[in-house]
């Protein structure tokens, strides 16, 4: 045998032999984790595929709870009104300006006021079904005439008028509590 063949083999023995002993050492680390219960290689993949199953899984949850939020707020939607209500016409005729109140759909139950509103006046307003709606005129110290008319869903139901200085006028209906 010739000095390169034999550093070839020695070469090769050491590489064997560095190789054989890797993978007896493999086998005896083995065979000490079968011995004391624990895992290595296939297991932690495992574990660790489990853990990123489960973080996978608990981020999906959190993403569908915040589109299921996004989806079902409604806060910026008008809400249907609980009480049901009637259409109420108020309209006051006449020349000038007037101060005129009414009663329309709030949840005090105030009267709206409009001061110096120009003649002819006319509004519209949803009142809650058994109140009594009410449109009242009163005139400046001027005077003059002015008329007020009530409908309710678009039946006439009273008139009256105002004249004079300070004259006042109100026209009230009823609405009945049932909606008929």
């Amino acid at each position: 045998m010739s000095a390169s063949e034999s550093s070839v083999n020695t070469a090769n023995g050491t590489e064997n032999g560095t190789e054989n002993g890797a993978q007896s050492h493999v086998a005896d680390d083995a065979r000490n984790d079968a011995r004391n219960g624990t895992r290595r290689g296939v297991g932690k993949d495992a574990d660790g595929g489990r853990a990123g199953v489960l973080i996978a899984a608990v981020l999906l949850l959190a993403c569908a709870g915040l589109v299921g939020y996004g989806l079902l707020d409604t806060e910026d939607e008008p809400k249907p009104s609980a009480t049901p209500t009637a259409a109420v016409t108020y309209e006051v005729t006449g020349d000038g300006t007037a101060e005129i109140s009414y009663l329309g759909q709030d949840t005090d139950g105030s009267a709206t006021v409009v001061r110096g509103a120009e003649l002819p006046w006319k509004h519209t307003v949803q009142v809650p079904l058994g109140e009594t709606p009410t449109v009242a005129v009163v005139l400046g110290e001027e005077g003059g005439q002015a008329a007020c008319t009530l409908a309710i869903r678009g039946r006439h139901v009273q008139r009256a008028t105002a004249m004079g200085g300070f004259g006042r006028a109100t026209c009230t209906g009823a609405l009945p509590a049932d909606g008929n």
